[in-house]
């Protein structure tokens, strides 16, 4: 255990992904350290442990595990946990407690199929099945008056179902339930009861909000991964307390946010999107010294690739799915497809071939990780096609068998399409990209953004080798790899604040709502707020409220959500927010219905409590030069993608690189943890923060600050 005088004090980000496990360390006045290990599916916290234990001895000076979490004061985990119970259908058993005559809602969905000309396209299947939704008899109005009295015979039969069906969470969500929480908790303390050790959720304490499909989806949703998460969670905070952490533990949050274990043990659900979550805040941290306050982020692993847009702050959305899912609580607005360095290629039944999106993940992993894989993926096609080294991937660790990667490629792509293996792998690669071209559309195109306005901000480990491609495709002119780029996301997670939403229907009209009623909704959420806020350490002058209102016009189906100043509430200044919500239609959907004097309800009320957490100030570098020789270590032929063929091309060390230092493509930059492809109508530079910047030929005005010492 370190002495008081000579502790150091570190702050960990983690990221459990589904191929690896990413760790990013700060520490006051030095440089970061990155590390990666394989993730362990089967119990992620062992390669978590397993991960810090490497970590304390890569340190510059070494640690043992066990001095290392003594002196760390902070760990922020972002999981896959939940969102791979839901993917894998490996969630809890659960039971759902609804209104008689509406439990197949979790079936019937809105009513909409998604793919409204195939005929063939089945539902997803709830994760609740029929026989395990019981509807019970009660029911409340909209504005939460009691038409029928709860009938708790009902739920005591269904508490006898559930218990001889042993199931292990329980859902309990009504008809109107968001008017008046009564009834829902009346069931709920029966539950409590009966079946103590059942993990449950009731949606007037998750959602209270109007329509029924949404929340009683994301009341499912809570309950199926409560049991997973809260065993895994426990697990963790055991081990890290018996290797010696007695610091924060804190957990990220979908919505980008960050919220301690209890909180979310009690809604996990807010952690289905954990993972990914802190890539944009870190993508948006290295865009804003080159004068950039927008952004697109995407980050390529070794099982998914994630696209988010960035406008000042990353996009919020109020409602997604996953795996075809409703989840109707607040998260990033992350596109998330099968396409990493372990998605598998194949043919399909037309004679095309396809990347994805199943992957050979962390075990077997890829063909030349020579771990049993048989099957070809993108890391495959990488090394066939020169961009990764056999002898330096994750700088020498993993040595990879070229052998086996173009025999995996020969025997399932090369000969089926009667082509060389080069040529096979440089349509796998191709494929790849343009699959992940259409992720980032998914995000900017289809939400009414141009992505030509704004600079690419590329993660993940097998990011920087595919990016220029997309440019290409989207005529993105800059592209920028920061130095923690394989492991954004974990870094990101060390910049967030502690989040919490809260939500309040509110079906009124302007611009003469009941001003007194809307009032008290706002204070009584900004004071749940403060409250959750207090029990985590966070004091008063640390904490902010941000209000949003859900609003519509007249008859019209779904809401705009947009930010409206508390004091234009309290002074009840109609005008100001019928402004922001006209500003905001617009701008989302090209039209404004105000001068035709449509009326505006609000449907919504919401709160954002933010507790303001305290953050690292990132190192800057000494201007160097152009010259980037010193950093060459030799050449490799690779595929030049622009030229259709194979060449020799310069090989940087990226740990050598200065500020300044130019590169002109194509070449390649290596690093332990990733590598970056510059192709040939790229050239790139450092900033002074170890940013890769890769910027189309002649478009030097991008990166200016870089290529210039500071005045």
């Amino acid at each position: 255990m370190a002495s008081a005088s000579t502790a150091r004090r570190f702050k960990v980000g983690i990221d459990v992904g589904g191929t690896f496990t990413d760790f990013f360390v700060r520490e006051a006045a030095r440089a970061p350290v990155i590390h990666k290990v394989l993730s362990t599916p089967a119990d992620p916290s062992t390669g978590v442990l397993a991960g810090l234990r490497e970590l304390a001895g890569a340190l510059e000076k070494p640690l043992d595990l066990a001095t290392f979490l003594a002196d760390t004061e902070v760990i922020v985990h972002g999981t896959t946990v939940t969102t791979n119970a839901t993917l894998t259908r490996r969630g809890a058993k659960t039971g759902l407690i609804t209104t008689a005559g509406v439990r197949d809602a979790l079936e019937m969905r809105r009513g909409i199929r998604e793919e409204r000309y195939n005929n063939r396209y089945t539902n997803v299947a709830p994760v609740v099945p029929r026989y395990l939704r019981v509807g019970v008899k009660g029911r409340l109005d909209r504005h939460g008056q009691t038409v029928e009295p709860l009938k708790l015979d009902d739920v005591r039969e269904a508490i006898a179902l559930f218990k001889k069906e042993d199931v292990r969470a329980v859902a309990i969500c009504f008809m109107n339930a968001f008017a008046n929480p009564a009834h829902e908790a009346e069931a709920a303390a029966l539950v409590r009861k009966e079946l103590p050790g059942a993990f449950l959720t009731t949606s007037t304490d998750l959602l209270p909000a109007i329509r029924f499909y949404d929340r009683v989806s994301t009341t499912a949703l809570n309950a199926y991964v409560g049991p997973i998460l809260d065993h895994y969670l426990a697990q963790l905070q055991k081990r890290l307390r018996e290797a010696g952490f007695a610091g924060a533990l804190l957990i990220m949050q979908s919505n980008g946010g960050v919220m301690t274990p209890e909180v979310a043990r009690k809604s996990p659900a807010l952690t289905l999107l954990s993972g990914p979550a802190g890539g944009p805040i870190a993508g948006l941290a290295a865009a804003k010294p080159h004068g950039k306050e927008c952004c697109i982020v995407v980050d390529m692993g070794g099982t998914s690739f994630e696209a988010a847009l960035v406008e000042k702050t990353p996009v919020v959305i109020k409602e997604g799915e996953i795996d075809r899912l409703r989840c109707a609580l607040p998260m990033l607005g992350i596109h998330t497809i099968g396409a990493g360095g372990g998605s598998i290629g194949w043919i399909d039944q037309g004679g095309l071939l396809r990347m994805g999106p199943h992957s050979a993940g962390a075990t077997p992993g890829p063909a030349c990780y020579g771990q049993g894989g048989e099957l070809p993926t993108t890391t495959d096609a990488n090394l066939v096609l020169g961009y990764l080294s056999p002898d330096f991937f994750s700088g020498g660790r993993i040595k990879l068998a070229a052998k086996a990667a173009r025999e995996a490629i020969a025997a399932k792509i090369a000969k089926p399409l009667g082509m060389s293996v080069e040529q096979a792998a440089a349509g796998m690669y191709r494929v790849a990209c343009t699959n992940m071209a259409q992720g980032v559309r998914a995000v900017t195109i289809e939400r009414g953004s141009d992505p030509r306005e704004f600079p690419l901000v590329v993660a993940g480990g097998a990011g920087p080798l595919h990016s220029c491609v997309i440019c290409n495709d989207l005529d993105i002119a800059l592209q920028i790899v920061p130095r923690e780029s394989s492991v954004l996301c974990a870094s990101g997670m060390l910049m967030g604040d502690l989040r919490h939403d809260f939500v309040r229907t509110f079906v009124d009209r302007l611009p003469d709502p009941r001003w007194g009623k809307l009032n008290a909704l706002i204070a009584e959420m900004i004071g749940s707020g403060d409250r959750t806020l207090g029990s985590e350490n966070i004091a008063p002058g640390k904490r902010r409220h941000a209000v949003t209102l859900d609003c519509r016009y007249l008859k019209q189906y779904h809401e705009v959500s947009f930010a409206v100043p508390l004091a234009a509430i309290e002074k009840r200044d109609a005008k100001a927010i019928l402004r922001l919500f006209h500003d905001e239609h617009n701008r989302l959907f090209g039209y404004a219905l105000e001068q035709e004097g449509t009326p505006v309800e609000i449907v919504n009320v919401r709160v954002q409590s933010i507790g303001v957490t305290d953050k690292h100030e990132a190192l800057g570098q000494k201007f160097a030069g152009a010259d980037a020789a010193a950093a060459r270590k030799g050449g490799r032929s690779a595929y030049v993608f622009e030229n259709e063929k194979f060449a020799t091309i310069p090989v940087f060390d990226g740990h050598r690189l200065q500020h300044g230092n130019r590169i002109a493509g194509p070449a390649l930059v290596e690093t332990v943890t990733t590598t970056a492809f510059i192709s040939a109508s790229y050239d790139a530079v450092i900033d002074k923060f170890g940013s890769l910047l890769m910027y189309r030929k002649g478009r030097e005005d991008l990166v200016r600050n870089a290529l210039e010492p500071a005045s």
